[in-house]
């Protein structure tokens, strides 16, 4: 390998961690600020910044891409529904009642397995040995990490309601992952965004009133939240994909996923030190498990 080439990958390298790095504070950030503001604010808050820091960039080719946007209405609709406007809202719904560490790990490793069952089902996807292998070392890290290791736990367990919005919000992501292999291609990589992402904000706009106008907790502004909303908007929503879609770039998809199997990682680390949440054995068991497997199986779609 040439010195351009090894530049070149080790360029893909740091923007695929750096992504992961973004995108693992979006379950710290919705811990942290769920007693100060509601899920669906948070989520309205987060997208709506996304698209006003991305209008400036995407606009022209936005517009000039119309027409294609009014044929794929519909696939470009559900993108939006399911990735954007469903996902993160259910996430934070989920720092409500469970820690940062369990919605990363819940969350990033049942989404993939929901998408593959998904792929199965509706598009004739075929399941190699490795693949399946793949799947159940992920399945078996998480029902550790569910029966903290014990297996009278795991007898009497039930999901709590923290952990079910975690579920829900992957199987949403699942869909998506799904659905966005619909999207044109005509669409360039910012335009796209921008579409989804305001999309994501008008429909989240209606439940955005309801829960003003409804709910008991109010929005308490500060520093903090306004500096959270931020982080959200613009570096897990546009910096982190502008770096993992270069990262693609360079390394190519295969070997970029595999970055996303980090995201559990950073966020027991930062939920450890920000957060003061405690971390266990079985958190390190169960991570290194389902990391393993996550590996596994994205190998054998690579190959």
């Amino acid at each position: 390998m040439s010195a351009k080439q090894t530049n070149h990958t080790a360029q893909g390298f740091l923007l695929a961690i750096a992504a992961t790095v973004l995108w693992s504070g979006n379950f710290i950030i919705a811990r942290k600020v769920s007693t100060a503001i509601g899920p669906i604010s948070l989520a309205f808050f987060r997208w709506a910044t996304a698209a006003i820091v991305l209008l400036p960039f995407a606009y022209k080719a936005t517009k000039a891409n119309l027409p294609i946007i009014k044929a794929n209405w519909k696939v470009l609709f559900f993108i939006a529904l399911t990735g954007i406007a469903l996902f993160n809202t259910f996430v934070y719904v989920a720092g409500h009642y469970t820690t940062a560490i369990n919605m990363a790990l819940i969350g990033t490793t049942s989404s993939p397995i929901f998408a593959t069952i998904l792929a199965v089902i509706f598009l004739k996807d075929r399941l190699g040995p490795f693949r399946i292998i793949g799947m159940t070392l992920c399945i078996l890290g998480i029902l550790l990490l569910l029966s903290k290791g014990r297996w009278e736990i795991l007898r009497q367990f039930h999901f709590s309601k923290g952990d079910l919005w975690v579920l829900a919000g992957a199987f949403a992501f699942a869909i998506y992952n799904i659905i966005v292999r619909q999207k044109p291609a005509a669409i360039g990589a910012l335009s796209f965004l921008l579409i989804i992402f305001s999309l994501g904000t008008m429909m989240l706009l209606p439940f955005f009133v309801i829960e003003q106008q409804w709910s008991a907790q109010s929005i308490q502004w500060s520093s903090g939240l306004i500096a959270s909303i931020a982080y959200l908007g613009i570096g897990t929503s546009v910096i982190a994909f502008w770096c993992w879609n270069l990262a693609i770039s360079k390394l190519g998809a295969g070997r970029t996923v595999l970055f996303g199997n980090l995201i559990p990682i950073f966020s027991t680390i930062e939920a450890v030190i920000l957060l003061g949440e405690s971390m266990t054995l079985i958190h390190l068991y169960s991570g290194i498990t389902v990391i393993i497997g996550l590996i596994i199986a994205n190998l054998t779609l690579k190959k």
